[in-house]
């Protein structure tokens, strides 16, 4: 049963301090129990107080870290079954499963799907090593995943060949192969250097398996939960995430691994389409057998969107984005710094091949039209950004092409920006290729 506040603040000591953020102990106390702010805050708080008051105000999933300092990925700590209740957490990884015969063939892809989008870096956070059988290729092979800076997966059922892996392996390690046969072994050979990945032949097996590495002091688990079909699998990941979340029973309350290239092998279009579905439920780590650039942009796309903060748009960085190798002499298009408008607008003004300079100014994340009504797109909004990013000193075009929702807004701008023509575009983004095919200055 989770802690009431009241609860709390019998533990707390009556300072009436101001230390914690709050006027009173039990001002602390009631946003501890609503999950608003963390026992640590409090400096008056006893480590045995803490101790106590740790597990049960502690998320109903597990969070913790793959890795060491900044070289390290969060996992878990997700507190809500959708989004729109609140917000997801830690956003799910993806894998890509190789082993010895192909690791050279597929890293080349691997390495090609590295880019930033909207601050964020998009890549193959994790490989997926697998034994084969020969423990020394098994081993050569996990040395040559480790060398990529990445984190790595072995996924064996030989606690032997796992020892020698994880010697290998570097800090950003799992090791996937505990059951109910071996988990005492395997707890024993990941130690506190590795993850533990734990699998079973149905959920009951999976349930007492993890309930009995529990016992044994064993808590840094991730749940393998990938079935012999699709339909098992996405059960499987309901189920326990709703287990966890809804029925607050923390032996199921950690992270999971989904395995398409055991589900789909060899069919990448599926496997696509899986991915995203269990971007959404609820894939902690989703492995496939490769990841090319084509099957990353929409993977990464959709989880970027599902784990940001819905409360806090996503924004461009203001500045000014050549499009088509424009320029000092190609034509100003204007639009706000909303991730959404930014993409689909440049998507359609690089569909035209004209070269366009295209400048994003700070409109708060906000959609043109919402932007123009909370006054942070206006005249004057726009001529501060050609000032304070020196575009006069930049670009010789004195064109400046703006959305054609703000038409209102021409006979202002030109006012502020001596010397400047206004153009206003089309209402709707998919005319704006036809309109500067036939553009002309």
């Amino acid at each position: 049963m989770a802690l009431k506040g009241l609860d709390i603040f019998k533990l707390t000591p009556k300072t009436n301090c101001k230390d914690c953020g709050n006027p009173t102990c039990m001002a602390f106390a009631m946003k501890v129990a609503q999950g608003a702010v963390e026992l640590d805050k409090c400096p008056h708080l006893s480590d045995e107080a803490k101790a106590q008051l740790g597990d049960a105000t502690a998320p109903p999933m597990k969070k913790f870290e793959v890795g060491k300092g900044e070289d390290k990925f969060t996992l878990g700590g997700e507190t809500v079954l959708f989004r729109h209740d609140k917000t997801f957490v830690s956003k799910n990884l993806y894998a890509v499963s190789l082993c010895e015969d192909s690791i050279d063939k597929k890293l080349p892809d691997v390495r090609k799907v590295d880019y930033d989008r909207l601050g964020e870096r998009m890549y193959v956070e994790f490989l997926n090593v697998i034994d084969k059988g020969d423990a020394d290729k098994f081993v050569e092979t996990v040395k040559k995943a480790a060398a990529e800076g990445r984190g790595v997966i072995l996924e064996t059922s030989n606690a032997d060949a796992a020892a020698k892996a994880l010697a290998v392996a570097g800090d950003r390690v799992i090791l996937n192969g505990a059951n109910a046969s071996n988990y005492e072994e395997f707890a024993k050979t990941a130690g506190e250097s590795a993850v533990l990945g734990v699998s079973g032949k149905n959920l009951d097996e999976l349930y007492d398996t993890v309930a009995a590495l529990e016992k044994l002091g064993f808590k840094n688990l991730i749940l393998d939960l990938t079935g012999e079909t699709v339909k098992e699998t996405f059960s499987n990941a309901v189920q326990v995430r709703r287990a966890a979340l809804k029925d607050n029973d923390r032996t199921f309350g950690y992270p999971s691994i989904v395995n398409l290239h055991k589900l789909a092998s060899g069919d990448t279009r599926m496997q696509t389409a899986l991915a995203s579905v269990f971007t959404l439920k609820y894939g902690s780590i989703i492995i496939m057998s490769e990841m090319e650039y084509a099957q990353a942009l929409p993977l990464y796309g959709l989880r970027q969107n599902i784990y940001t903060d819905p409360q806090k748009p996503m924004k461009v960085e203001p500045g000014v984005y050549p499009l088509n190798g424009a320029d000092e002499n190609s034509v100003c298009v204007t639009t706000v710094d909303f991730a959404l408008t930014y993409f689909v607008v440049s998507g359609e003004l690089e569909r035209s091949g004209v070269p366009l300079n295209l400048l994003i100014s700070d409109a708060g994340g906000y959609s043109v039209l919402t932007a123009w009504a909370a006054g942070k797109l206006s005249a004057g909004s726009i001529a501060k950004f050609i000032k304070e990013f020196d575009i006069e000193g930049k670009i010789k075009s004195r064109t400046l092409v703006i959305p054609g929702k703000v038409a209102v807004l021409k006979g202002e701008i030109e006012e502020k920006l001596s010397g400047w023509t206004v153009v206003v575009a089309p209402n709707e983004a998919v005319e704006l290729v036809k309109f500067f095919r036939e553009f002309k200055v």
